[in-house]
């Protein structure tokens, strides 16, 4: 579908750069914050935090697959523009848990072309329909064999490193680095694909078979960044996640 929704050009590029920042900076800061200063409220609001910018980091990747990161880049020089975007999606997916873009890419437009199908990489049958199930396969999808073993000892190269040569505590690398990487993926899998997918049934006459919550905007973007949105992410996907707002809005 065509749209004139326009953003002004280097938007998609400040906020995936103010994302992979503020990930950044907020690492470096909480790895080596006393936590014993910190009461249990100030650590589970600071979890919920590092879990909101890990989602965002994904949410970056997922643009970038897109080609919205630098969209209107496109229409000067399409190679400069893939480029760009493969570049900031990749840098995304490796500081968001040693991912691979290409494959994140492969079966994200595979998702788009089969929605609801069979070669949907998030499809699901009648024994998926329970959400730890359903996770688990999602999971199994985009984590083959060879992804595990490279998450498990990156990852764990990585943390081993900066717990004997920098000396960061083991809480810290736990509830701040490695805690929210888990509840993203869970946060992803909950508001971005089970509830938009897991009945077909709600929006019989849309090719994609995809439903969206009726959450207030506020609510979409702290949920999962506007993600579920999702009817109209599948119906233009040429957009980024901030303009999903605009689209609803025209549709409600």
């Amino acid at each position: 579908m065509r749209h004139d929704i326009q953003s002004p050009p280097l938007t998609g590029l400040w906020v995936a750069s103010a994302i992979i920042l503020l990930w950044i900076g907020s690492l470096v800061l909480l790895l080596f914050v006393n936590i014993d200063r910190l009461t249990p409220l100030w650590i589970l609001v600071v979890i919920l935090g590092r879990t909101f910018i890990q989602t965002g980091l994904f949410i970056v990747a997922h643009d970038a697959i897109h080609g919205t990161v630098m969209s209107r880049v496109e229409a000067v020089s399409p190679v400069v523009s893939r480029r760009w975007n493969n570049t900031i999606g990749q840098l995304a997916v490796v500081l968001y848990a040693l991912l691979p873009y290409q494959k994140l890419a492969m079966n994200h437009h595979k998702h788009h072309r089969y929605p609801g199908q069979a070669s949907d990489p998030d499809f699901h049958d009648g024994t998926h329909h329970s959400p730890f199930a359903w996770y688990l396969k999602f999971m199994r999808e985009y984590l083959d064999r060879r992804q595990k073993l490279v998450l498990f000892f990156g990852i764990g190269a990585i943390f081993l490193a900066l717990h004997l040569s920098f000396h960061v505590a083991l809480p810290n690398l736990f509830l701040f680095w490695i805690l929210p990487i888990v509840l993203s993926s869970m946060q992803l899998f909950f508001f971005g694909t089970y509830l938009p997918h897991r009945s077909v049934s709600g929006n019989p006459d849309h090719s994609h078979h995809i439903t969206s919550s009726n959450f207030l905007p506020i609510y979409s973007f702290l949920t999962c960044y506007h993600f579920g949105y999702h009817w109209e992410h599948h119906a233009y996907p040429s957009l980024p996640w901030y303009a999903l707002p605009l689209v609803r809005q025209r549709y409600d």
